[in-house]
């Protein structure tokens, strides 16, 4: 209740325990074993910090949060209450709060959305549970589409980012450090996970703006309820998602320094969640952001079982403490339950560790900031009721909420964006249609070198076959032209015999007639004959010699 210009949270017997606004920045933590009244504590502070004009955010791990949006009922109880805390005095009445409900699964609330670069590599390593070598090269992915400009905006564009390196690893590896196939396939396995855990509703535009949940209204701060029932199946996708409003709200609101009072409340529910399994460098970001953030107007209150679930440095932070009762049945819970007690300022009136255990149901030790900034000594104190519902609203009252809000008109339907998978496809298309063109290239001078060597072939067989048709031709002739040749040959021949018989004859009967004249001369009729035979065979030898 916001009462005396305070965060009224509990009574130590007459005393008033209240957290001063100006110091509600300084954060805080509620713990305590389950059933033993943080969820009540919890409304108590949403809705003192809400009259106080201060807006909230919380996560509805369990469902019971939603009555915030309802009006309390009046009961015997309720009254036995009111009479005991003086609330009737402090002006107590029954009250429904302004309450925008939100789902990131886009069901039972506002969609709440983000891109996949506004996630960033750090908080996505968490999601899909990489380990540190993987996480390195998603980083590394990161820097690059940060390079050349491309928008990682939803599940496809990871995927198709990481497709590329894939199949371009060596060249990325020469420009961005080591990136191995095992590891791409190994960061695609996790994204595959994380789209079917829902991730493919989660990541898309429009994405969500940090500043929505900064709201008032009629003076009193919004309370905004991200439905986690679901959400709280998967740790992972919880956490990751809690830290990433964290950091945009670290990273989009300016600094206000120490204001009168918190621009924004911000519950982290479940908290041992977060811590479960971090990595070094999630950690460190996480004592960054709580340490810096009060700057920024933001506190920041961890709700958990156990003190010991929150790391030091960031339990070091938390100024504000509201402890309700620890068990301690085991060694192990006996040093929880000292480690407790010994974040408090003592009170001599009580032993601290043995109040913890003591302490009922709606019963909580308090230790506040004071105006110097230092805690006060711890009180027991009764936790005061809220004036809202006790229970939860109905999903038809949530519905009927969220859907008449103007967030809702501005946030259900997703935005199809040209980002990293449209371009990628363009680049794939692009080096496709270049491929194809090399490969008609290849083809057409394959074609072109098989037909010029066919033509070549061709042209060589046509040569052959002309040379060979030209030596057959030359051949034929040559056996023509000898036939000829020996054709005339014969008929010179035949010619010339003929010629030389006649001569021969001729000279044969010259001569002989010659001879006989010159032998009767000399030999009568003796020698006429021998003359005749003698010059006739001369004549013939001659003719023979002349006509060989």
């Amino acid at each position: 209740m916001f009462n005396e210009g305070k965060i009224w949270i509990g009574n130590a017997g007459d005393k008033k325990v209240s957290i001063l606004p100006w110091m509600a920045n300084r954060h805080g933590l509620i713990a305590g074993a389950t059933g033993t009244g943080k969820t009540t504590t919890l409304k108590v502070l949403t809705e003192s910090f809400s009259d106080a004009g201060v807006p909230v955010f919380l996560a509805d791990i369990k469902g019971d949060l939603s009555g915030l949006c309802k009006r309390g009922e009046n009961s015997d109880d309720m009254q036995e209450r009111i009479r005991k805390f003086g609330l009737d005095e402090a002006g107590f009445t029954f009250s429904e709060y302004p309450t925008l409900f939100w789902d990131i699964f886009c069901k039972d609330g506002i969609p709440l959305r983000t891109t996949v670069s506004e996630m960033g590599p750090i908080l996505l390593a968490k999601l899909m549970d990489l380990n540190d070598t993987q996480a390195d090269i998603l980083t590394c992915l990161f820097k690059m589409a940060d390079d050349e400009e491309l928008l990682l905006v939803d599940i496809k564009d990871l995927k198709a980012m990481l497709q590329y390196a894939s199949e371009n690893y060596a060249e990325i590896s020469k420009n961005y450090g080591n990136v191995t196939k095992a590891s791409v396939a190994a960061i695609i396995r996790g994204v595959v996970a994380l789209e079917a855990s829902g991730g493919d509703q989660f990541f898309t535009e429009p994405g969500f703006n940090i500043k929505d949940f900064i709201r008032c209204e009629d003076g009193r701060g919004v309370i905004n309820i991200l439905d986690g029932r679901k959400l709280a199946s998967d740790p992972r996708m919880y956490t990751a998602f809690l830290l990433y409003l964290l950091s945009e709200l670290f990273e989009t609101l300016p600094e206000v320094g120490d204001p009168d009072k918190p621009r924004m409340i911000f519950f982290f529910d479940e908290a041992h969640l977060l811590f479960d399994d971090i990595s070094k460098a999630l950690c460190q970001k996480i004592e960054q952001i709580v340490k810096l953030i009060r700057s920024k107007g933001v506190g920041i209150y961890f709700c958990t079982q156990n003190p010991r679930d929150i790391p030091d440095e960031v339990l070091a932070q938390l100024g504000n403490k509201i402890q309700h009762a620890l068990h301690a049945y085991t060694p192990a819970e006996e040093r929880a339950v000292k480690t407790a007690a010994d974040s408090f300022r003592s009170n001599p009136e009580f032993d601290t560790k043995t109040a913890i255990m003591e302490l009922g149901v709606g019963e909580a030790l308090i230790s506040v900031l004071d105006d110097d900034g230092v805690p006060t000594t711890v009180e027991r104190c009764r936790v005061l009721p809220p004036a809202s519902y006790m229970g939860p609203a109905d999903d038809y009252e949530k519905e009927k909420i969220f859907t008449s809000s103007d967030f809702y008109k501005k946030y259900k339907d997703p935005i199809e964006t040209d980002s990293a998978y449209e371009f990628l496809e363009r680049l794939k298309g692009q080096q496709e249609e270049k491929r194809k063109e090399e490969l008609e290239r290849i083809a057409a001078e394959k074609k072109a070198a098989e037909e010029a060597k066919a033509k070549e072939k061709a042209d060589a067989l046509a040569e052959k076959e002309r040379l060979k048709a030209e030596a057959a031709a030359a051949k034929e002739a040559e056996k023509e032209a000898k036939a000829a040749e020996r054709e005339e040959a014969a008929k010179k021949k035949r010619i010339k015999s003929a010629a030389g018989s006649v001569a021969s004859s001729a000279a044969g009967t010259i001569g002989r007639e010659v001879g006989k004249s010159l032998g009767g001369k000399i030999g009568g009729k003796y020698g006429k004959t021998l003359g005749g035979n003698i010059f006739a065979q001369l004549g013939r030898s001659i003719m023979g010699t002349l006509f060989k």
